[in-house]
């Protein structure tokens, strides 16, 4: 029996035509599905029943996803190291002293040195580290529309929202719903501020986490037979100023901040 083990994997038995009779914009989407657990490779229209059989899934586990992440923000660092931070600076709402770039994330300061090193008040978790590496290298420095999009109206969003959907918009949710002080806490500790009747929604929090690349947060009770439901929305210039991989491990990494925000005040996150 063969294990497939990445999307890549699975792209060499499909015919890459991009049919979308799985119900996935692309053969790479449907690839990254499976891998993740979201959607089954029998559900390929083109690969031949008899042949089923033959192939086992291999499903990414936590510490894999986690040591892809270390190996990117290693890359990151080596693209700092032969980029000129003050000039980055100017381009991407960041100030720059003493050989460093400092940017406020989340409300707090983070400090960048030319080896690609991270000083900060608080834990900048990988998954965070990781976007403000790229948002320094790669942000393009465009100013706020103020036209806010969901992750999905991105020119790569829906290869990618099946898994940002669980990942970040899901586990939020359930933070909220077990935890109905995190808006509050989300506008102490990470100076977010409420918007007013977007979307009809109940709650609604806009963050900074990056200076040109604002989130907003919204949330809606449970009520009338009704699940909760929280969406996750950004600035139509977010993918401009981050790329959408790191847009995702940014949401990702809210997430993860979330949950343990409410761990610390002892609610379970079910």
């Amino acid at each position: 029996m063969k294990e497939l083990k990445s999307p890549v994997d699975i792209l060499k038995i499909v015919d890459r035509s991009n049919c979308r009779k799985c119900g996935e914009p692309t053969c790479l989407a449907f690839a990254a599905a499976v891998i993740n657990g979201r959607r089954n490779l029998d559900e390929c229209p083109v690969i031949p029943k008899e042949e089923l059989a033959q192939y086992s899934i291999k499903g990414r586990r936590g510490a894999d996803m986690e040591r892809d992440q270390k190996q990117f923000l290693d890359l990151l660092k080596s693209r700092i190291q032969q980029t000129g931070l003050e000039q980055a600076a100017s381009r991407i709402g960041a100030s720059y002293a003493n050989k460093k770039l400092t940017v406020p994330v989340c409300g707090k300061l983070v400090s960048v040195d030319g080896q690609g090193n991270l000083y900060s008040e608080i834990h900048l978790h990988m998954w965070l580290a990781v976007p403000l590496l790229s948002y320094i290298l790669d942000c393009q420095g465009v100013p706020l529309s103020g036209q806010w999009v969901s992750f999905r109206e991105f020119s790569k969003g829906m290869e990618w929202y099946g898994l940002f959907h669980k990942v970040c918009e899901e586990s939020m949710r359930k933070v909220a719903d077990s935890y109905p002080e995190l808006f509050d806490d989300m506008m102490d500790l990470f100076g977010g501020r409420k918007a007013q009747d977007f979307h009809q929604s109940d709650i609604a929090v806009t963050l900074y986490p990056l200076p040109l690349v604002p989130v907003r947060i919204c949330y809606w009770k449970p009520g009338d037979g009704m699940e909760s439901s929280l969406n996750v929305f950004f600035d139509s210039t977010g993918e401009k100023n981050l790329p959408v991989e790191s847009i995702y491990a940014l949401a990702a990494g809210l997430a993860r901040m979330f949950e343990k925000i409410a761990m610390r005040h002892g609610v379970v996150v079910s």
